[in-house]
């Protein structure tokens, strides 16, 4: 089996793509990432050298230099997660996220039909949903909830998923989407919530929360996602949306607070800052589906999750580090410029 992951540098394509090589030793991985910013090469690292993996630098944009990879490799499954995926960045500049998240979501689906597949995966999020009141805590998102958007971000995946549907209905491409809740672990690109507050509090900087940091969210550890992921692929029913959710809701103060005390830093580095335009209130997922059809649950609570996260952040304080000071950026050059 031969399975092209797109983002696999990113942060949870690169676990994805762990979860695989050991689960499915026989597979045949190929990532493919064009290491933009949130893209880190060094991620891959203990990966690189494996005789069934390779790593492919690319825009999934560019249609030929993906048709060039599909008659190179043949795959049977593609598995998207390349998008731009940050809500503060789509606001200074939709044009990338439309770019990337729709526009290179066609070509690979272009690709798909050209070549053909066993199974194109489109991997989406829950803030396609928009959002749901905090004074509603018997509410959740189901497969059924209808597409209400709030940012050019979310606006981008849902026009992605929307096509991916399309494409379909329409061609018969056999696609299946999913859509998850707030992902945090290993490797998370320090710029989003949990990753950045513990590099702060490590080195007793600021933490910035949005507003009061009432925002509730539903947190899913990324190794239980990737798992998800898997059975989808393998059985799940083509022209079906599976919603992946942790059933662990959080507001987002008291994941700051948690890991302050984790950390044995005080709460008085806390820095409210004005609150994020268009900011949803609660995110919550119903994973129902994916339990009844494929059996899933997520097997990681957030009391444990979070310290095996902090945990590693601690141990692996050289890629945080080098992200931080913006020297990752320089590792792709730096190993194969001149090879």
């Amino acid at each position: 089996m031969n399975i092209i992951v797109t983002g696999g540098a990113g942060f949870i394509g690169s676990n994805f793509i762990f979860h695989m090589l050991e689960a499915h030793p026989d597979y045949r991985i190929i990532c493919l990432d064009k290491l933009t910013y949130a893209g880190n090469l060094s991620t891959l690292k203990s990966v690189m050298d494996k005789l069934n993996f390779r790593f492919v630098k690319l825009d999934i944009c560019d249609r030929s230099g993906v048709y060039k990879l599909f008659e190179e490799e043949k795959p049977d499954i593609i598995v998207n997660f390349a998008a731009e995926s940050h809500v503060d960045r789509s606001i200074e500049d939709p044009s990338v996220f439309l770019q990337t998240n729709i526009i290179g979501t066609s070509v690979l689906m272009d690709a798909c039909r050209k070549y053909g597949i066993t199974r194109y995966h489109q991997v989406s999020t829950d803030e396609v949903y928009g959002d749901l009141p905090l004074d509603r805590p018997d509410l959740f998102f189901t497969e059924e909830t209808p597409i209400h958007t709030s940012s050019p971000y979310s606006s981008s995946k849902a026009g992605a998923d929307l096509l991916v549907m399309a494409y379909h209905r329409t061609f018969g491409l056999p696609a299946t989407i999913s859509r998850c809740s707030n992902n945090y672990g290993p490797y998370h690109f320090p710029e989003k919530l949990i990753p950045l507050m513990i590099a702060n509090c490590l080195n007793d900087k600021p933490l910035p929360v949005y507003g009061e940091g009432l925002n509730v969210r539903d947190w899913l550890y990324v190794e239980d996602h990737c798992k998800a992921i898997d059975l989808v692929i393998h059985k799940g029913r083509v022209g079906e949306v599976y919603n992946i959710g942790g059933h662990n809701e959080m507001r987002n103060i008291d994941i700051v607070k948690l890991i302050c005390k984790e950390l044995g830093k005080p709460e008085s580095l806390i820095t409210h800052v004005k609150d994020r335009l268009g900011h949803d209130m609660r995110y919550a997922i119903d994973p129902t589906k994916i339990h009844n059809e494929l059996g899933w649950l997520p097997e990681t609570k957030f009391a444990e999750g979070i310290k095996k996260t902090i945990k590693w952040y601690l141990d692996n304080r050289e890629w945080w580090e080098e992200i931080i000071s913006g020297e990752y950026q320089n590792y792709y050059k730096k190993m194969y410029e001149g090879r």
